[in-house]
């Protein structure tokens, strides 16, 4: 690992830190050091650090603004690489907008509403990085990115770039091709969105954020932690188990929304996964029904 962390630092590859704490880098502020913890500070950048963590066949992943995830106590083996700054570029051409995989998903939809541009509303309040948002179909209120992305332009491992068409994303609920069948890093993308009434596109924006503020969460949190079954849905099902507000240890079970867990302050990973189990095991018992987890838990499996 030390000749990794040598050749990234003489490429002057952005920031390089060693077993930084990956609490300081998810929602909900858990989670343990990454090995080595890299942020590439351009696109470029970022395909020269690929080309050096495959030389030296180091395992790796990505990490955007931490929403979703849940990382392990133990934290990471091998390389984490944060898309943000450098990765946050923004290019508009009428309706159509290119942006890069580290810009912030909330500030692009405010961004895009205040230009009377509609197809973003119901990205409001989804927290999280443009790469995450299209390379998990993040969605709500009805629609998801599916809806309005054209192409994305993605890395794959073996250093290859290639635009991948809206057919070829394979979106569905909450899933996309590169969870599937062909992992890469979002790059940046393009959407196709649609001019509408600027008064109008900010009056559902801010209906949107009004609702997610008075049902959601404001205490670090992952996101939505369940799948919804449809046509269930997992917050509902939670609620009717009398589970909103069950904790062990420093995470607990929101009282706002039973799809959520959030930290009360010092809350560890494995706190996190027990309550997971618990309300897996409860919604079986009850309903027969198998959640399955929306948010993404990492485990150490590399040594």
């Amino acid at each position: 690992m030390k000749k990794l962390i040598e050749e990234l630092r003489s490429n002057e590859i952005g920031k390089v830190k060693e077993d930084e704490p990956l609490s300081n880098h998810t929602t909900i502020k858990v989670g343990g050091p990454a090995e080595v913890f890299i942020e590439p500070d351009s696109i470029d950048q970022l395909l020269l650090v690929m080309e050096i963590i495959q030389k030296n066949k180091v395992p790796w992943r990505v990490i955007g603004r931490g929403s979703n995830l849940l990382v392990s106590d133990e934290g990471i083996a091998g390389a984490v690489i944060k898309l943000g700054k450098g990765l946050d570029h923004l290019h508009m051409e009428d309706t159509t907008v290119r942006v890069g995989a580290g810009y912030s998903f909330i500030v692009l939809a405010n961004a895009m509403s205040r230009k009377g541009l509609s197809g973003l509303e119901f990205a409001g309040g989804i927290p999280g990085s443009v790469g995450g948002a299209v390379y998990m179909n993040a969605g709500a209120h009805g629609s998801d990115v599916s809806k309005i992305l054209k192409k994305a332009r993605i890395l794959f491992p073996d250093g290859t770039v290639q635009w991948l068409s809206h057919e070829e994303m394979e979106y569905s609920y909450r899933t996309s091709v590169l969870q599937k069948k062909r992992p890469g890093i979002v790059l940046e993308a393009v959407f196709q969105l649609a001019a509408g009434d600027k008064e109008i596109i900010m009056a559902e924006m801010k209906k949107h954020k009004a609702y997610r503020r008075d049902t959601q969460p404001v205490k670090p949190c992952c996101g939505s932690v369940f799948r919804n079954p449809l046509p269930e849905h997992a917050g509902k099902l939670i609620q009717d188990a009398n589970l909103k507000g069950y904790s062990i240890g420093d995470a607990q079970i929101s009282e706002l929304h039973g799809n959520f867990i959030v930290n009360n302050g010092s809350a560890k990973a494995a706190d996190v996964l027990a309550l997971i189990c618990h309300i897996k095991e409860t919604v079986k018992e009850r309903n027969g029904i198998d959640l399955h987890t929306e948010v993404e838990i990492v485990e150490r499996t590399q040594e």
